[in-house]
């Protein structure tokens, strides 16, 4: 009998089709949105948060359900339970990202689902190549993982071969504007293998919190905007707070026209399969000349400064 496979998460969702075994995934999350086809199986969590909320007001109420309730997702325990899975996708990574494992744990429990629930830990490329050949493994699919593995490092490797003995920019990434969030984890060392310098992200560690201030006197000469979640249009319409940030035109980057919005959903925040893209992006645009066209279209655009303000 085939496998029966929830993810809770859209990285692992995207891992499970990459290595072909869509057929065997019954359920989701409410953020399982590729392939297209992730968006036709049943959807078991839901955010807590009210929609249409700007960014400063998600910041402030992610911090108030985590002080109040502990996580921002609601999980459907009985559509999970009619679900029958025998492999729960999870993680503990972030609370914010996803259901924490320890609230589908306790789940599982009271519902006496019996399944196995694989919690997934990434925190840098090759902790996401890790992610893929444990769900490889977990599921019967270990070759399979280990060439689409295989493919990937030696995307990694010519990107890095590209851009070898180039300048290195300093780099400012922003993966949340209101207020600003240098991203961590895997960015910082995408950063680096793709030829620039991470201003304010630690490689395989969270997020740290700046102020604008912070990015006026680094003074970066790449401003890239990847807020977690959102797709391209998302951040270009997100990126209209920069305007409210007096001196931010005068950087370096934005006068040599170095401000860039990425798809930050598809590229960068979710640690599966297309971070590879997402460090292709990023090659592409800290050195266009040597590395055109490795971006996929439409994954980035530049953003033009001053802003009017909101």
């Amino acid at each position: 009998m085939p496998i029966r496979i929830v993810s809770l998460l859209p990285s692992a969702t995207e891992i499970v089709f990459a290595l072909g075994l869509g057929d065997c995934l019954v359920g989701v999350s409410h953020e399982c949105d590729f392939p297209p086809e992730a968006r036709t199986r049943p959807v078991v969590t839901r955010s807590l948060l009210p929609p249409g909320l700007s960014q400063a007001e998600i910041d402030r109420q992610v911090k108030r359900l985590l002080a109040e309730q502990g996580t921002i997702y609601g999980l459907d325990a009985e559509l999970l339970k009619a679900l029958k899975p025998d492999l729960i996708l999870t993680q503990r990574l972030c609370h914010v990202c996803a259901v924490g494992y320890e609230q589908v744990c306790e789940t599982v429990e009271a519902i006496g689902a019996g399944a196995q629930v694989l919690s997934l830990e990434p925190d840098g490329l090759e902790g996401i190549f890790g992610t893929i050949l444990t769900v490889g493994e977990a599921t019967g699919r270990a070759e399979v993982a280990e060439r689409l593995v295989a493919g990937f490092r030696a995307r990694v490797e010519t990107v890095a071969r590209q851009v070898s003995g180039l300048p290195r920019p300093r780099v400012v990434a922003l993966e949340w504007l209101d207020p600003p969030l240098a991203a961590g984890h895997w960015v910082p060392e995408m950063v680096a293998l793709a030829g620039g310098e991470d201003l304010f992200g630690r490689p395989r560690l969270p997020a740290v919190r700046l102020d604008w201030a912070d990015v006026l006197a680094a003074d970066p000469d790449v401003l890239v905007l990847m807020p977690c979640g959102y797709d391209l249009p998302a951040t270009v319409e997100a990126a209209r707070v920069l305007g409210a940030v007096r001196g931010l035109e005068n950087t370096r980057a934005a006068v040599a026209g170095r401000v860039y919005a990425v798809d930050g959903s598809a590229y960068f925040n979710r640690p599966g399969p297309r971070v590879v893209e997402g460090l292709e992006v990023l090659a592409e645009i800290l050195h266009p000349e040597a590395c055109r066209g490795l971006a996929p279209p439409g994954s980035w655009t530049p953003i033009s400064l001053p802003l009017p303000v909101r």
